[in-house]
């Protein structure tokens, strides 16, 4: 059979679809470098949008390019071509994250695995992270099983804590947020990735004050007010849910191989749980506290590490954040 090398337009859909993943305060740390005769994607961390107070490490920064690669694999086998990833392909060069070489599938019709990706691709345009109340309503359990499988087939655990961790959880992103007060230099990051006033309406990254949702007047839901003690105007409060559904993505390991794998799992997750109906937000605050992190873990079931406290439920449409033009983030050689 004749090769026939990737058109343009093709990588750069690709790259587009890459680019929808979610990443802490939606910094967008990635950048993409296809080789065309060598058919080979390169995925390369942004340093330039790290976060060197609240990601210290860069943790966060790999899961969000996880999470980018991961829609990348459904985006190439949407369009009938085969991804081969190797995370870390280079020692000597720690920014570059992944390659993936794009080739022509055997079978055409594809594997059932093959298929599992293809399924999602509807759902990466169609996810959202989303900071409003959720209601109440349970997820039923053949939900949260197809969840914990879709973390399983990315070599992570989704793992459902009971009400009494859900508490302990909740008190620990309490614990966060007050730590966060008294530490001004914690706030420089959310600062410089959220967007107020015009800029909201302008700006190809971070978090637009649109997507802040209202002030939490009751409830338990954890989620991060993005205008700390910045006014907003027009921005009203609402109840949050009392009982909200977290859930753990946890890896064996805390490496950032790890990190690539959890994001790619996040990201299947979360399309297995757009396909369902459900609306989802992230919480990784008291995992930004390595004290508060080693508590995330439920010591009744949980394993490994945790890398990412999921809230899911039922709520209503929210706008989608924004992303910076493919041109910024490609280049093909």
């Amino acid at each position: 059979m004749m090769r026939v090398q990737p058109q343009e337009n093709t990588v750069t859909t690709l790259v587009a679809e890459a680019a929808m993943a979610p990443s802490m305060h939606n910094a967008q740390p990635w950048r993409f470098h296809f080789v065309t005769a060598e058919r080979l994607l390169r995925i390369r961390a942004d340093t330039d949008r790290a976060m060197p107070r609240s990601d210290p490490g860069d943790r966060a920064l790999h899961i969000g390019c996880g999470a980018a690669l991961f829609n990348l694999r459904v985006s190439a086998v949407h369009a009938f071509l085969e991804p081969h990833t190797a995370l870390l392909p280079d020692p000597r060069d720690p920014s570059l994250l992944a390659v993936v070489r794009l080739t022509d599938p055997a079978d055409p019709a594809g594997t059932p695995s093959d298929w599992e990706l293809r399924r999602l691709h509807p759902a990466i345009t169609r996810r959202r992270t989303s900071r409003q109340p959720f209601s109440d309503k349970d997820v039923p359990e053949n939900d949260r099983a197809s969840l914990r499988e879709a973390a399983a087939q990315e070599d992570a655990v989704l793992l459902f804590p009971d009400r009494w961790h859900v508490e302990t959880l909740i008190d620990l992103v309490r614990d966060a947020e007050c730590r966060d007060l008294v530490d001004p230099e914690v706030g420089e990051d959310m600062t410089r990735w959220t967007r107020l006033g015009s800029e909201a309406d302008s700006a190809p990254d971070g978090v637009p004050e649109y997507a802040f949702g209202p002030r939490r007047r009751d409830g338990k839901a954890p989620v991060r007010d993005f205008a700390g003690r910045r006014p907003v105007p027009n921005r009203g409060s609402a109840v949050f849910e009392r009982t909200p559904l977290l859930a753990l993505l946890s890896t064996r390991g805390d490496g950032p191989a790890d990190w690539l794998r959890a994001g790619q799992a996040l990201e299947r997750v979360l399309l297995e749980a757009t396909l369902a109906g459900l609306s989802t937000s992230l919480t990784s605050h008291p995992l930004e506290h390595r004290e508060l992190r080693l508590l995330a873990r439920d010591p009744i079931s949980g394993v490994g590490h945790v890398q990412m406290v999921l809230r899911l439920g039922y709520g209503p449409d929210v706008p989608a954040t924004p992303r910076r033009p493919v041109h910024e983030v490609l280049t093909i050689d």
